[in-house]
């Protein structure tokens, strides 16, 4: 029966994508590989999953919402295949609540670069000056023409990552060439200044006609001092993870942002800092980077979370965890758990404790 209703799904995308003659007009989009379960658009309606269907420890899910809790959390949410396993409110938070997703956003830059690219309006490849003009640093010309928007969202640009969030062209001062140097940098919110430019609409309506509206998610872009930072509830978040999970593709209706880029986003993006994507943390690397800092450590990100993750990562430990080999999506959104930090912290790798502690 599963063969049958997946041909006629097939069937019809191929009939979808075709001229009056039955002729394709162009290839229908890759389908994710397994049956995973969309929330309608709309709609506070999600299907659940319970635990027992998985075999998970059922035993050890309390010392784990009890450690999330100390750890100064507001919510967490567990996907399976799309579905909620766990969906957990601390103290007044609850499921409307908005809140930041501080440099976890950076993911939705690199999605919506991707869409641009997809949409041929620009070319990541290219330099970022044949989009925002010639002086948008202070860099020496020849310089500033090496800097490519692939730069950006690898954090790479070679520019001064110590002068703090500014990003106007007196503070985006040389310090090598791009390529050269990784650093994590506010720079690549220019990225949005690229897309803005090239599709001739401000970035919030393009960021909302291409991801925001089409997976139903909630939120805006709030000005906080130099930044714009993403807020949403909590569900938001998930639904974002959840089509990042599914390659790209949100209900099986229409494919995102291409596949191809987003496995470029999601592997090692520099040979600089192996953990590092378009905008995206890896795990399972044989070393990584950290933010300003330019050591580099040996081993893998956070040794006890699945080697084939990959996650965005924000300020106060706002996580999106995607582990396909587990058919997993977790959203933590809530306070810094050990003080304050920028993206990582010791917390990761004990929650991970924990969360294995349930799942296995």
């Amino acid at each position: 029966m599963k063969k049958i209703v997946l041909l006629f799904i097939v069937s019809f995308l191929f009939l979808s994508c075709s001229n009056d003659d039955g002729e394709p007009i162009s290839e229908p989009f890759p389908l994710p590989t397994e049956t995973i379960y969309f929330p309608p658009n709309g709609s506070d309606v999600w299907e659940t999953k319970p635990i027992s269907d998985l075999g998970w420890n059922q035993d050890k899910l309390q010392p784990l919402l009890d450690y999330l809790e100390l750890k100064n959390s507001k919510s967490f949410i567990i996907l399976h295949d799309g579905k909620i396993v766990i969906e957990h409110y601390f103290g007044t938070h609850t499921a409307n609540t908005p809140w930041y997703w501080a440099s976890a956003g950076k993911t939705l830059t690199s999605t919506v670069s991707g869409i641009a690219e997809q949409e041929g309006l620009i070319n990541i490849n290219n330099k970022v000056s044949d989009y925002l003009g010639t002086g948008w640093t202070s860099a020496p010309l020849a310089k500033e023409n090496l800097i490519t928007c692939k730069n950006l969202l690898s954090m790479n640009s070679g520019l001064d990552d110590t002068l703090g969030d500014d990003v106007s062209p007196a503070n985006l001062q040389y310090v090598a060439d791009a390529g050269t140097r990784w650093a994590y940098h506010n720079v690549y919110v220019k990225m949005q200044d690229v897309v803005a430019q090239s599709s001739n609409q401000t970035w919030d309506n393009y960021f909302n006609a291409k991801l925001k509206n089409p997976i139903g998610m909630s939120g805006a872009w709030i000005q906080s001092g130099g930044l714009s930072v993403y807020w949403s509830n909590t569900r938001s978040m998930a639904r974002f993870g959840l089509m990042i999970y599914a390659k790209g593709n949100w209900n099986y209706e229409q494919q995102i942002i291409n596949e191809n880029y987003l496995n470029a986003a999601t592997n090692t993006s520099q040979n600089i800092n192996q953990a590092y994507g378009y905008l995206w943390w890896l795990n399972g690397k044989s070393s990584y980077h950290l933010p300003q800092t330019q050591i580099q450590f040996n081993g893998t990100l956070i040794p006890n979370a699945p080697n084939d993750m990959y996650a965005a990562l924000g300020k106060n430990d706002q996580k999106i965890y995607v582990v396909p080999s587990r058919k997993l999506v977790i959203v933590r959104m809530g306070d810094a758990a050990d003080g304050t930090n920028f993206a990582l912290s010791d917390f990761d790798n004990v929650l991970w404790e924990k969360i294995n502690a349930f799942i296995n």
